[in-house]
Parts: structure tokens; sequence; C-alpha cells
């Protein structure tokens, strides 16, 4: 069932200039009372495993991993795709505590319900 009120973001990359659009969306969704919830796709799920996030800040913004992190305090679920994992080679992998694996099919019910989707 659509929810109109759902907004996906999608990462697909591991670009640190790339990284923050998706999470300070995600965040300003939340607090505009809407169900958002990020996806990491493709290379994106890089910036998943401890180690890397922590390494990349810009501007005056926080560190990826800080942000990662306050996104996952505001209960706005981050999802990493086990298809990407297989991709990418890693039989098995460690990532950020609180990132779930899910399934590929699992994007597509979610851009399916969702009111809006973004790609980055």
């Amino acid at each position: 069932m659509k929810d109109e009120k759902a907004i996906l973001y999608v990462q697909t990359s591991d670009d640190p200039a790339r990284q923050y659009s998706p999470l300070v969306l995600a965040q300003a969704a939340k607090a505009m009372d809407l169900n958002p919830t990020v996806y990491y796709l493709g290379k994106g799920l890089i910036i998943l495993r401890p180690g890397h996030a922590e390494d990349i800040k810009m501007g005056t913004f926080p560190t990826v991993r800080e942000m990662i992190d306050k996104t996952l305090e505001m209960d706005i679920p981050i999802l990493a795709c086990e298809a990407s994992k297989q991709m990418l080679g890693w039989e098995s992998v460690e990532l950020i505590e609180g990132v779930q694996i899910v399934g590929a099919a699992t994007l597509n019910d979610l851009a399916l319900d969702a009111g809006a989707t973004m790609w980055f």
C-alpha cells in the first residue's frame, strides 16, 4: 500500500561528496513528520564499513559517520543490499552497527510503496 509520507533515499556511490545529501534529507524528512528510509546499493556499501565514514568530513558538516549515527538515533532505517554485498565479493562483512542487510527485492518493495524516491 502506497505511503505518501514515505521517502526512499538510495545511495549508490562511495564518492565522499555524495554522502551527505541522503542523510541530511532523511533527517529533515523525519523532522517534517515523514517516513524516510536510506538504502545503500552497489559501491555505496563501502561507506558502511567501520573506518570509512569516520574519515569523511566536508565543510562545516560533522563526519559522515556522525551523520549516519544521528540518522540511526532518529529511528530512520538504514538498509544495505545483500546482492551488492555479494557483488563486492564480501562473503562476510562487518557494517556499522544498526545497519540492516536486506534482500534486493526489498528495494523494489520500498520504491513501490514510497510517495517519493531519490537516488544519489
